[in-house]
């Protein structure tokens, strides 16, 4: 491929615990939070006492595409 590089997304993903992740992306003033819930949490054998449910990046994945 010729073409030149038309973007390059500079994202930065922090681990805070367990599956909890802060995705900090651009234009956006506050990370997004990600994590596990329901079916997933279950999956991985996380107690959701512990860990407070979040949106997944799967959950994610689905809306980006159906945008």
């Amino acid at each position: 491929m010729d073409d030149p590089v038309v973007y390059v997304s500079r994202v930065r993903i922090e681990r805070v615990k367990g599956p909890y992740r802060k995705a900090y992306l651009p234009v956006e003033p506050q990370p997004v939070s990600f994590g596990v819930h329901s079916e997933i949490a279950a999956h991985y054998g996380t107690d959701l006492n512990v860990h407070e449910p979040h949106a997944a990046t799967l959950d994610y994945l689905v809306a980006a595409a159906a945008g």
